[in-house]
């Protein structure tokens, strides 16, 4: 695996890559690489000849009140980890290298929808970040394929549209969320956590496991369930953001007609916010 800083380097390196027939796939990613970023990598070293991971924390993602500052920066073990995932090319530029004429006049990708409600209403301006830099890396590797993991489920939903509504030819593929054995699905975030607050931490999942069964089991009354829900996280100890049944698809409020959901949610604990998500398929299960 090499590393370039550069885009020159990275659109010479792809091209190689490209001249000898390779497909190309790619995972972009913010660094401080867990097991579930690992599974992104091993997923497209199985889908494609040539494997790019890109490793940028975006300060366009970032709220004025977020931890842009203080997000861990672990390049050597992040290469380590890349390298035995088996990624061959590591792009890692500078904040000067993705916005050479700064963020203020940078032009912004902005995608309607799937980016409202839920961590876009949260988070203001995220998905915007969000959107314009995987247009950027996107305009860069030129992939055949993309891996994103399906806990970032709103995000997911986001680059989905981003790449029907602007007709790129790139196939994105979501990978399903890893998670700890006690239900926690593993995030960078998780490391802010301590000990008494990730011993807390899985209750986020049990609340839309819980949430699930009463669904499978006919529940209707989607308010009920919400609020019961936020009732059991608030009774563990978490602060609640959201917790909402939506379609997968379109991300529009669920029906009671609607036989595939997927349960969003975040909450808080101190002050690390904790993201999760939970799909269902009543057909499937009936």
């Amino acid at each position: 695996m090499i590393t370039v800083k550069t885009t020159l380097e990275l659109r010479a390196a792809v091209a190689q890559a490209r001249a000898e027939g390779k497909q190309i796939g790619f995972v972009p990613t913010m660094g401080n690489l867990h097991a579930g970023h690992v599974a992104l990598v091993e997923k497209a070293a199985q889908r494609a000849d040539f494997v790019v991971a890109s490793i940028f924390v975006n300060p366009l993602q970032f709220g004025p009140s977020e931890d842009l500052s203080s997000y861990p920066r672990t390049l050597a073990a992040d290469q380590e980890k890349l390298l035995n995932a088996g990624c061959h090319l590591l792009f890692n530029p500078d904040v000067d290298e993705m916005y050479p004429d700064g963020m203020a006049s940078q032009t912004r990708v902005s995608v309607q929808g799937v980016s409202e409600g839920l961590c876009g209403a949260s988070r203001p301006g995220h998905f915007d970040g969000v959107a314009t830099v995987v247009t950027k890396l996107f305009n860069l590797v030129q992939p055949d394929l993309a891996v994103f993991g399906q806990k970032d489920f709103q995000q997911l939903a986001v680059i989905r549209t981003l790449v029907h509504d602007l007709n790129m030819p790139i196939q994105i593929i979501g990978e399903s969320t890893i998670r700890a054995d006690d239900g926690l699905a593993l995030s960078s975030r998780n490391g802010y956590l301590d000990a008494a607050q990730r011993a807390v931490a899985p209750a986020l999942y049990c609340s839309l496991q819980q949430v699930a069964r009463a669904l499978d089991a006919g529940e209707r009354d989607f308010s009920k369930l919400i609020e019961t829900a936020h009732q059991q996280q608030l009774a563990a100890g978490l602060r609640p953001d959201y917790l909402e049944i939506r379609e997968p698809n379109s991300l529009r409020p669920v029906t009671v007609n609607d036989r595939q959901l997927v349960i969003l949610a975040a909450a808080f604990l101190g002050s690390t916010r904790l993201i999760d998500n939970l799909t269902l398929d009543l057909d499937a299960t009936a």
